[in-house]
Protein backbone atom coordinates (compact mmCIF):
# COMPACT_ATOMS: atom_id res chain seq x y z
CA UNK A 1 0.00 0.00 0.00
CA UNK A 2 1.24 3.56 -0.68
CA UNK A 3 2.41 5.50 2.35
CA UNK A 4 0.60 8.56 3.67
CA UNK A 5 2.50 11.75 4.48
CA UNK A 6 0.85 14.56 6.46
CA UNK A 7 2.53 17.88 5.62
CA UNK A 8 3.14 20.76 8.02
CA UNK A 9 2.81 24.40 6.93
CA UNK A 10 6.56 25.02 6.85
CA UNK A 11 6.99 22.34 4.15
CA UNK A 12 4.68 24.26 1.80
CA UNK A 13 6.36 27.57 2.62
CA UNK A 14 9.75 25.98 1.94
CA UNK A 15 8.74 24.34 -1.38
CA UNK A 16 5.35 24.94 -2.99
CA UNK A 17 5.87 21.84 -5.16
CA UNK A 18 6.49 19.61 -2.15
CA UNK A 19 3.26 17.62 -2.67
CA UNK A 20 4.76 16.26 -5.92
CA UNK A 21 8.01 15.07 -4.33
CA UNK A 22 6.67 11.93 -2.61
CA UNK A 23 6.47 9.59 -5.65
CA UNK A 24 3.28 7.48 -5.68
CA UNK A 25 2.48 8.03 -2.00
CA UNK A 26 -0.57 9.94 -0.76
CA UNK A 27 -0.47 13.42 0.77
CA UNK A 28 -2.76 14.80 3.48
CA UNK A 29 -2.97 18.55 4.21
CA UNK A 30 -4.71 19.39 7.52
CA UNK A 31 -7.17 22.31 7.48
CA UNK A 32 -4.95 23.97 10.11
CA UNK A 33 -2.23 24.22 7.43
CA UNK A 34 -4.63 25.97 5.03
CA UNK A 35 -5.55 28.41 7.80
CA UNK A 36 -1.88 29.21 8.42
CA UNK A 37 -1.16 29.63 4.70
CA UNK A 38 -3.93 32.21 4.53
CA UNK A 39 -1.79 34.52 6.67
CA UNK A 40 0.98 34.44 4.04
CA UNK A 41 -1.08 35.13 0.91
CA UNK A 42 -0.13 38.82 0.88
CA UNK A 43 3.47 39.99 0.57
CA UNK A 44 6.47 40.03 -1.75
CA UNK A 45 8.78 37.61 0.04
CA UNK A 46 9.46 33.98 -0.84
CA UNK A 47 7.08 32.66 1.85
CA UNK A 48 4.18 34.60 0.38
CA UNK A 49 5.09 33.48 -3.14
CA UNK A 50 5.16 29.82 -2.09
CA UNK A 51 1.85 30.12 -0.23
CA UNK A 52 0.11 31.65 -3.27
CA UNK A 53 1.68 29.21 -5.72
CA UNK A 54 0.57 26.23 -3.61
CA UNK A 55 -3.02 27.47 -3.28
CA UNK A 56 -3.24 28.08 -7.04
CA UNK A 57 -2.04 24.53 -7.69
CA UNK A 58 -4.59 23.09 -5.22
CA UNK A 59 -7.30 25.12 -6.91
CA UNK A 60 -6.26 23.75 -10.32
CA UNK A 61 -6.23 20.15 -9.08
CA UNK A 62 -9.66 20.42 -7.49
CA UNK A 63 -11.37 22.36 -10.27
CA UNK A 64 -14.63 20.55 -11.17
CA UNK A 65 -13.63 17.72 -8.79
CA UNK A 66 -14.55 16.56 -5.32
CA UNK A 67 -11.94 15.22 -2.92
CA UNK A 68 -13.78 11.96 -2.37
CA UNK A 69 -12.58 9.29 0.05
CA UNK A 70 -8.93 9.19 -1.07
CA UNK A 71 -8.58 12.69 -2.51
CA UNK A 72 -7.68 14.04 -5.96
CA UNK A 73 -4.86 12.59 -8.12
CA UNK A 74 -1.68 14.68 -8.19
CA UNK A 75 -0.60 13.49 -11.64
CA UNK A 76 0.88 10.61 -13.56
CA UNK A 77 2.85 8.19 -11.35
CA UNK A 78 1.98 10.30 -8.29
CA UNK A 79 -0.36 9.66 -5.39
CA UNK A 80 -3.48 11.43 -4.17
CA UNK A 81 -3.93 14.68 -2.29
CA UNK A 82 -6.56 15.21 0.39
CA UNK A 83 -7.37 18.12 2.68
CA UNK A 84 -8.41 16.70 6.04
CA UNK A 85 -10.60 18.58 8.56
CA UNK A 86 -9.21 19.11 12.04
CA UNK A 87 -9.60 16.18 14.43
CA UNK A 88 -9.15 16.23 18.23
CA UNK A 89 -6.62 14.17 20.13
CA UNK A 90 -7.78 10.84 21.45
CA UNK A 91 -8.62 10.90 25.20
CA UNK A 92 -5.23 9.46 26.21
CA UNK A 93 -3.36 12.42 24.66
CA UNK A 94 -5.66 15.34 25.56
CA UNK A 95 -3.88 16.04 28.83
CA UNK A 96 -0.51 15.75 27.08
CA UNK A 97 -1.30 18.55 24.59
CA UNK A 98 -3.55 21.02 26.44
CA UNK A 99 -2.74 24.19 24.48
CA UNK A 100 -5.04 24.78 21.50
CA UNK A 101 -2.40 25.83 18.96
CA UNK A 102 -1.99 25.10 15.27
CA UNK A 103 0.93 22.72 15.79
CA UNK A 104 -1.19 20.57 18.08
CA UNK A 105 -4.10 20.61 15.63
CA UNK A 106 -1.80 19.41 12.86
CA UNK A 107 -0.36 16.69 15.08
CA UNK A 108 -3.81 15.57 16.24
CA UNK A 109 -4.98 15.32 12.62
CA UNK A 110 -1.88 13.32 11.66
CA UNK A 111 -2.52 10.87 14.50
CA UNK A 112 -6.18 10.56 13.46
CA UNK A 113 -5.09 9.77 9.87
CA UNK A 114 -2.73 7.10 11.22
CA UNK A 115 -5.38 5.50 13.45
CA UNK A 116 -7.93 5.44 10.62
CA UNK A 117 -5.60 3.86 8.07
CA UNK A 118 -4.49 0.59 9.66
CA UNK A 119 -1.92 -1.31 7.65
CA UNK A 120 -0.52 1.85 6.00
CA UNK A 121 2.58 3.76 7.04
CA UNK A 122 1.65 7.32 8.09
CA UNK A 123 4.22 10.01 8.94
CA UNK A 124 4.12 13.70 9.79
CA UNK A 125 6.57 15.69 7.64
CA UNK A 126 7.76 18.94 9.22
CA UNK A 127 10.88 21.08 9.39
CA UNK A 128 9.94 22.10 12.94
CA UNK A 129 12.23 20.09 15.24
CA UNK A 130 10.02 20.74 18.29
CA UNK A 131 6.94 19.40 16.52
CA UNK A 132 8.88 16.32 15.41
CA UNK A 133 9.90 15.69 19.03
CA UNK A 134 6.31 16.09 20.24
CA UNK A 135 5.10 13.67 17.57
CA UNK A 136 7.70 11.07 18.51
CA UNK A 137 6.83 11.45 22.19
CA UNK A 138 3.24 10.62 21.28
CA UNK A 139 4.31 7.58 19.24
CA UNK A 140 3.74 9.27 15.87
CA UNK A 141 6.29 8.82 13.08
CA UNK A 142 7.79 12.19 12.09
CA UNK A 143 10.32 13.14 9.41
CA UNK A 144 12.16 16.13 8.03
CA UNK A 145 11.66 17.15 4.39
CA UNK A 146 14.64 15.53 2.68
CA UNK A 147 14.06 16.28 -1.02
CA UNK A 148 16.53 19.18 -1.22
CA UNK A 149 18.86 17.92 1.50
CA UNK A 150 22.45 17.47 0.33
CA UNK A 151 24.24 14.22 1.29
CA UNK A 152 27.04 14.28 3.85
CA UNK A 153 29.45 12.97 1.22
CA UNK A 154 28.74 15.98 -1.00
CA UNK A 155 29.24 18.29 1.99
CA UNK A 156 32.65 16.76 2.64
CA UNK A 157 33.62 17.26 -1.00
CA UNK A 158 32.96 21.00 -0.67
CA UNK A 159 35.72 21.22 1.92
CA UNK A 160 38.06 18.86 0.05
CA UNK A 161 37.57 20.52 -3.32
CA UNK A 162 41.24 21.61 -3.65
CA UNK A 163 43.53 18.77 -4.71
CA UNK A 164 47.03 18.95 -3.21
CA UNK A 165 49.74 17.62 -5.53
CA UNK A 166 53.34 16.85 -4.53
CA UNK A 167 54.90 17.91 -7.81
CA UNK A 168 58.51 17.87 -8.91
CA UNK A 169 60.51 21.02 -9.39
CA UNK A 170 60.31 20.76 -13.20
CA UNK A 171 56.48 20.75 -13.21
CA UNK A 172 56.29 23.64 -10.73
CA UNK A 173 58.81 25.61 -12.80
CA UNK A 174 56.80 25.08 -16.00
CA UNK A 175 53.56 26.13 -14.31
CA UNK A 176 55.10 29.16 -12.63
CA UNK A 177 57.55 30.40 -15.26
CA UNK A 178 56.80 28.51 -18.48
CA UNK A 179 55.76 30.24 -21.67
CA UNK A 180 52.05 29.40 -21.28
CA UNK A 181 52.00 28.92 -17.47
CA UNK A 182 50.09 25.66 -17.75
CA UNK A 183 50.38 21.88 -17.43
CA UNK A 184 48.58 19.08 -19.33
CA UNK A 185 46.07 17.52 -16.94
CA UNK A 186 47.31 14.02 -17.84
CA UNK A 187 50.53 14.81 -15.99
CA UNK A 188 48.56 15.32 -12.79
CA UNK A 189 45.76 12.73 -12.78
CA UNK A 190 44.44 9.83 -14.85
CA UNK A 191 40.89 11.12 -15.46
CA UNK A 192 40.02 14.50 -16.90
CA UNK A 193 39.11 16.92 -14.08
CA UNK A 194 35.80 18.72 -13.88
CA UNK A 195 35.83 22.35 -15.08
CA UNK A 196 37.48 24.79 -12.67
CA UNK A 197 38.97 22.05 -10.48
CA UNK A 198 41.48 23.71 -8.12
CA UNK A 199 45.01 22.48 -7.35
CA UNK A 200 47.78 23.31 -4.90
CA UNK A 201 51.21 22.17 -6.12
CA UNK A 202 53.64 21.93 -3.24
CA UNK A 203 57.39 21.77 -3.71
CA UNK A 204 59.13 22.24 -0.40
CA UNK A 205 57.82 25.39 1.32
CA UNK A 206 56.52 26.82 -1.96
CA UNK A 207 52.82 26.48 -2.91
CA UNK A 208 51.75 27.16 -6.50
CA UNK A 209 48.04 27.35 -7.30
CA UNK A 210 46.37 26.06 -10.46
CA UNK A 211 42.89 25.75 -11.99
CA UNK A 212 41.71 23.36 -14.69
CA UNK A 213 40.71 25.43 -17.71
CA UNK A 214 38.24 23.18 -19.57
CA UNK A 215 38.19 25.40 -22.66
CA UNK A 216 41.94 24.85 -23.18
CA UNK A 217 42.18 21.41 -21.58
CA UNK A 218 45.09 22.42 -19.33
CA UNK A 219 45.78 23.28 -15.70
CA UNK A 220 46.51 27.00 -15.73
CA UNK A 221 48.47 29.01 -13.16
CA UNK A 222 46.41 30.99 -10.64
CA UNK A 223 48.42 34.13 -10.03
CA UNK A 224 48.37 36.33 -6.95
CA UNK A 225 46.32 39.30 -8.16
CA UNK A 226 45.47 42.52 -6.38
CA UNK A 227 42.04 44.15 -6.63
CA UNK A 228 41.42 47.72 -5.50
CA UNK A 229 44.09 47.62 -2.80
CA UNK A 230 43.12 44.16 -1.49
CA UNK A 231 45.70 41.39 -1.88
CA UNK A 232 45.15 37.67 -1.08
CA UNK A 233 46.93 36.38 2.01
CA UNK A 234 46.58 32.61 1.50
CA UNK A 235 46.03 30.14 -1.38
CA UNK A 236 42.25 29.92 -0.87
CA UNK A 237 41.91 33.70 -1.06
CA UNK A 238 44.03 33.55 -4.22
CA UNK A 239 41.51 31.11 -5.74
CA UNK A 240 38.60 33.30 -4.64
CA UNK A 241 40.12 36.47 -6.09
CA UNK A 242 40.88 34.70 -9.37
CA UNK A 243 37.28 33.44 -9.63
CA UNK A 244 35.78 36.86 -8.88
CA UNK A 245 38.06 38.57 -11.44
CA UNK A 246 37.65 35.95 -14.19
CA UNK A 247 35.11 37.26 -16.77
CA UNK A 248 34.49 33.72 -18.07
CA UNK A 249 33.18 32.55 -14.67
CA UNK A 250 29.74 34.13 -14.33
CA UNK A 251 28.65 32.48 -11.07
CA UNK A 252 30.83 32.21 -7.95
CA UNK A 253 30.13 30.68 -4.53
CA UNK A 254 32.42 31.62 -1.62
CA UNK A 255 31.94 29.83 1.71
CA UNK A 256 33.93 29.93 4.92
CA UNK A 257 33.89 31.06 8.53
CA UNK A 258 33.93 34.55 9.97
CA UNK A 259 36.87 36.72 8.90
CA UNK A 260 38.00 34.60 5.95
CA UNK A 261 37.53 37.52 3.54
CA UNK A 262 34.58 36.31 1.45
CA UNK A 263 32.68 39.58 1.13
CA UNK A 264 35.79 41.76 1.05
CA UNK A 265 37.28 39.84 -1.89
CA UNK A 266 33.99 39.87 -3.80
CA UNK A 267 33.54 43.62 -3.30
CA UNK A 268 37.15 44.52 -4.14
CA UNK A 269 36.96 42.43 -7.31
CA UNK A 270 33.74 44.18 -8.32
CA UNK A 271 35.31 47.62 -7.85
CA UNK A 272 38.37 46.56 -9.83
CA UNK A 273 36.11 45.70 -12.79
CA UNK A 274 33.59 48.54 -12.43
CA UNK A 275 34.26 49.75 -15.98
CA UNK A 276 33.00 46.41 -17.35
CA UNK A 277 29.59 46.64 -15.63
CA UNK A 278 26.77 49.16 -15.64
CA UNK A 279 26.15 48.68 -11.93
CA UNK A 280 27.53 46.92 -8.86
CA UNK A 281 24.79 45.70 -6.48
CA UNK A 282 25.47 44.41 -2.97
CA UNK A 283 22.65 42.73 -1.12
CA UNK A 284 21.85 40.39 1.72
CA UNK A 285 18.67 38.82 3.14
CA UNK A 286 17.14 40.73 6.05
CA UNK A 287 16.87 38.17 8.85
CA UNK A 288 15.11 39.82 11.79
CA UNK A 289 15.18 38.43 15.33
CA UNK A 290 11.77 37.54 16.71
CA UNK A 291 10.30 36.90 13.25
CA UNK A 292 9.29 40.56 12.84
CA UNK A 293 9.17 42.21 9.45
CA UNK A 294 11.39 45.22 8.71
CA UNK A 295 8.19 47.28 8.64
CA UNK A 296 8.28 47.62 12.43
CA UNK A 297 11.39 49.82 12.13
CA UNK A 298 10.86 53.58 11.72
CA UNK A 299 11.67 55.51 8.54
CA UNK A 300 11.69 54.82 4.82
CA UNK A 301 13.05 51.70 3.09
CA UNK A 302 16.63 52.99 3.21
CA UNK A 303 16.39 53.69 6.96
CA UNK A 304 14.79 50.32 7.66
CA UNK A 305 17.47 48.38 5.77
CA UNK A 306 20.36 50.37 7.23
CA UNK A 307 21.12 48.05 10.19
CA UNK A 308 21.16 44.94 7.96
CA UNK A 309 23.45 46.49 5.36
CA UNK A 310 26.05 47.79 7.85
CA UNK A 311 28.35 44.75 7.37
CA UNK A 312 28.55 45.55 3.67
CA UNK A 313 29.41 49.16 4.46
CA UNK A 314 32.12 47.94 6.85
CA UNK A 315 33.78 46.02 4.02
CA UNK A 316 33.51 49.05 1.78
CA UNK A 317 35.23 51.15 4.47
CA UNK A 318 38.10 48.60 4.66
CA UNK A 319 38.69 49.09 0.94
CA UNK A 320 38.35 52.86 1.18
CA UNK A 321 40.95 53.00 3.97
CA UNK A 322 43.51 51.36 1.67
CA UNK A 323 43.75 54.77 -0.01
CA UNK A 324 44.10 58.35 1.15
CA UNK A 325 40.77 60.28 1.40
CA UNK A 326 41.95 62.59 -1.40
CA UNK A 327 43.03 59.75 -3.69
CA UNK A 328 41.34 59.04 -7.00
CA UNK A 329 40.19 55.58 -5.81
CA UNK A 330 38.53 56.86 -2.61
CA UNK A 331 36.78 59.67 -4.48
CA UNK A 332 35.62 57.20 -7.11
CA UNK A 333 33.94 55.02 -4.46
CA UNK A 334 32.09 58.06 -3.08
CA UNK A 335 31.03 59.09 -6.59
CA UNK A 336 29.77 55.56 -7.37
CA UNK A 337 27.66 55.58 -4.19
CA UNK A 338 26.24 59.01 -5.03
CA UNK A 339 25.39 58.05 -8.60
CA UNK A 340 24.11 54.60 -7.48
CA UNK A 341 26.52 52.79 -9.77
CA UNK A 342 27.49 51.08 -6.50
CA UNK A 343 24.16 50.21 -4.91
CA UNK A 344 23.56 48.52 -1.58
CA UNK A 345 20.03 47.14 -1.75
CA UNK A 346 17.71 44.62 0.00
CA UNK A 347 16.81 41.33 -1.68
CA UNK A 348 13.09 41.61 -1.01
CA UNK A 349 12.14 43.00 -4.43
CA UNK A 350 14.45 41.02 -6.72
CA UNK A 351 11.63 38.93 -8.23
CA UNK A 352 10.55 40.26 -11.60
CA UNK A 353 13.71 42.29 -12.26
CA UNK A 354 16.11 41.69 -15.12
CA UNK A 355 19.73 42.38 -14.19
CA UNK A 356 21.76 43.08 -17.29
CA UNK A 357 25.50 43.82 -17.16
CA UNK A 358 25.48 43.88 -13.34
CA UNK A 359 28.05 42.63 -10.83
CA UNK A 360 25.69 41.23 -8.20
CA UNK A 361 27.00 40.22 -4.74
CA UNK A 362 24.69 38.36 -2.34
CA UNK A 363 26.09 38.24 1.19
CA UNK A 364 24.87 35.83 3.93
CA UNK A 365 23.42 33.58 1.22
CA UNK A 366 23.25 30.64 3.66
CA UNK A 367 19.97 32.19 4.90
CA UNK A 368 18.32 31.72 1.50
CA UNK A 369 16.26 28.72 0.46
CA UNK A 370 17.15 26.81 -2.73
CA UNK A 371 14.11 28.37 -4.41
CA UNK A 372 15.23 31.90 -3.46
CA UNK A 373 18.71 31.27 -4.88
CA UNK A 374 17.14 30.02 -8.10
CA UNK A 375 14.92 33.11 -8.25
CA UNK A 376 17.96 35.39 -7.92
CA UNK A 377 20.11 33.60 -10.51
CA UNK A 378 17.31 33.50 -13.09
CA UNK A 379 17.26 37.32 -12.96
CA UNK A 380 20.73 37.41 -14.57
CA UNK A 381 20.81 39.04 -18.00
CA UNK A 382 23.59 39.26 -20.56
CA UNK A 383 26.95 40.30 -19.12
CA UNK A 384 25.89 39.80 -15.48
CA UNK A 385 28.11 38.14 -12.89
CA UNK A 386 26.83 36.85 -9.54
CA UNK A 387 28.82 36.10 -6.39
CA UNK A 388 27.18 34.36 -3.41
CA UNK A 389 29.00 34.45 -0.08
CA UNK A 390 28.16 32.90 3.28
CA UNK A 391 28.93 30.48 6.08
CA UNK A 392 26.73 27.37 6.06
CA UNK A 393 27.43 26.84 9.77
CA UNK A 394 25.93 30.22 10.76
CA UNK A 395 22.31 29.95 9.63
CA UNK A 396 19.71 32.26 11.17
CA UNK A 397 16.60 30.82 9.50
CA UNK A 398 14.66 28.36 11.71
CA UNK A 399 13.87 25.81 8.98
CA UNK A 400 17.21 25.73 7.16
CA UNK A 401 20.38 23.85 8.06
CA UNK A 402 23.80 23.19 6.56
CA UNK A 403 22.37 20.44 4.31
CA UNK A 404 19.27 22.20 2.95
CA UNK A 405 20.13 25.91 2.54
CA UNK A 406 20.36 27.59 -0.84
CA UNK A 407 24.14 28.11 -0.75
CA UNK A 408 24.80 24.39 -0.25
CA UNK A 409 22.20 23.53 -2.87
CA UNK A 410 23.91 25.90 -5.33
CA UNK A 411 27.28 24.21 -4.87
CA UNK A 412 25.84 20.73 -5.33
CA UNK A 413 23.84 21.47 -8.48
CA UNK A 414 26.29 23.77 -10.30
CA UNK A 415 29.60 22.00 -9.63
CA UNK A 416 31.11 20.91 -12.94
CA UNK A 417 29.60 23.76 -14.97
CA UNK A 418 32.25 25.83 -16.80
CA UNK A 419 30.47 29.06 -15.76
CA UNK A 420 30.61 28.21 -12.03
CA UNK A 421 33.32 28.04 -9.40
CA UNK A 422 33.08 27.31 -5.67
CA UNK A 423 35.84 28.19 -3.19
CA UNK A 424 35.90 27.18 0.47
CA UNK A 425 37.95 29.68 2.51
CA UNK A 426 39.49 28.10 5.58
CA UNK A 427 41.88 30.52 7.28
CA UNK A 428 40.59 33.61 9.06
CA UNK A 429 42.50 36.78 8.16
CA UNK A 430 40.47 39.44 9.97
CA UNK A 431 42.79 39.49 12.99
CA UNK A 432 44.70 37.13 15.25
CA UNK A 433 42.03 37.61 17.95
CA UNK A 434 39.19 36.81 15.52
CA UNK A 435 40.98 33.70 14.23
CA UNK A 436 41.62 32.34 17.74
CA UNK A 437 38.02 33.03 18.82
CA UNK A 438 36.64 31.25 15.74
CA UNK A 439 38.70 28.14 16.57
CA UNK A 440 38.33 27.96 20.35
CA UNK A 441 35.00 29.51 21.35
Amino acid sequence: MPKIFVLDTNIILHDHNAVKQFQDNDIVIPIAVIEELDKFKKGNDALSFNARAFMREINRLTEKREFGIRGVPLGKRLGYLKIEPNHPFSPEFRDMFRDDIQDHRILATAMWVRDNNPGRFVALVTKDINLRLKAKAAGMAAQDYLTDRVDDEVMDNFERQVITVDAGSEAVQRLSYGQDNCLPWKEVQAREPRPNQLYKFSFGPEVVCGRYDASRGVIALVRTREAYGIRPRNPEQRFAMDACLNPDIRLVSLTGGAGTGKTLIALASALEQEADYDQIILSRPAVVLGGQDIGFLPGDQKSKMGPYLLPLMDNLDVIRHCFKPSSRQAQKIDAMLREEKLLISPLAYIRGRSLGKVYFIVDEAQNLTPHEVKTIITRAGEGTKMVFTGDIFQIDQPYLDQWSNGLTHLGEKMTGQPLFQHVFLQKGERSQLSDIAAKLL
